[in-house]
């Protein structure tokens, strides 16, 4: 047994559901620590993708009774519908730029510097955000819940998403201050930023893996256990986080987020332009 490699799937796991729904890039963080561990190859790329359900799922079961009522009475309900209407345009914009320059973005924004520059940008415009919000707080808003929301309200989100194509930027980041600087409330963007991670990253996940299907990787059966314990760790992780999230920003801004960017991705661009870590390009 690799103990080390299952020492990897570990950190990767819990880095994975630590970040997902956070808004500092959980595709940012797994590039640079998988830089960090050397395991950035092919086998690492499909690691990642796949251990990504498992923070979808922790979703899945946090918000389960709400998930179940939209299945049970999509037909009778307009409220349902409405709500599986308003994911799915939410998701289009995003999905289709993926599609269309995917294979472009990775090739050129997936390595530690664009990241930690995307890292800084991401902050700013979390700071800017915040002092909008903060601004027009006394201007109560007629959506309280995502219930609320209309097919509009969900396009402008799913535009503001497209922006977490780049990695650094962060999905839940762009749902999340997007929806704040459309005038949702903190809590609302927050919440649908969840849910809306689930056709995204679903979509996504599924994507890479008939890509895999089609290129397999080599799967050992020492690294399909390392997929097994990164799965978990991504979804125990993810679950923790997503509870704690609900509760912090009922009482908090995402401010603390944004002066961690700096400090994060000013601390990748020191060390690689001193030369003290080797990060790959």
């Amino acid at each position: 047994m690799d103990l080390i490699l299952l020492l990897k799937a570990v950190i990767l796991g819990v880095v994975e559901g630590l970040t997902e729904f956070l808004p500092i890039s959980s595709t940012g963080h797994l590039i640079l620590v998988g830089d960090l561990l050397d395991f950035n190859d092919e086998r690492g790329k499909a690691f990642e993708v796949i251990i990504q359900f498992g923070a979808i799922l922790a979703v899945c079961w946090e918000f389960r009774e709400k998930l179940l009522k939209v299945a049970s009475s999509f037909t009778s309900s307009p409220n349902s519908r409405r709500f599986i209407l308003n994911l799915i345009i939410a998701s289009v914009p995003a999905m289709g730029l993926a599609f269309l320059f995917g294979k472009y973005i990775k090739a050129v924004l997936f390595s530690p510097v664009p990241v930690a520059s995307a890292f800084i940008v991401g902050a700013l415009i979390i700071f800017w955000a915040e002092r909008r919000q903060e601004k027009n707080s006394d201007v109560r808003s007629s959506i309280q819940s995502v219930d609320d929301l209309t097919p509009l309200d969900a396009l402008k989100v799913g535009i503001a998403q497209c922006a977490a194509l780049i990695p650094g930027t962060s999905r839940s980041g762009a749902t999340i201050i997007g929806g704040m600087l459309f005038g949702l409330p903190r809590m609302v963007a927050t919440e649908f930023s969840f849910f809306l991670a689930i056709p995204v990253i679903g979509g996504a996940t599924a994507y890479e893996l008939l890509k895999l299907w089609k290129h397999p990787v080599s799967m050992s059966g020492e690294f399909s256990l390392a997929i097994a314990v990164g799965f978990i760790a991504a979804f125990i992780s993810a679950f923790v986080c997503v509870r704690w999230l609900i509760h912090y920003v009922a009482h908090h801004n995402f401010v603390p987020f944004a002066w961690y960017r700096i400090v994060f991705g000013l601390l990748v661009l020191i060390t690689s332009y001193s030369g003290l870590i080797a990060w790959s390009h």
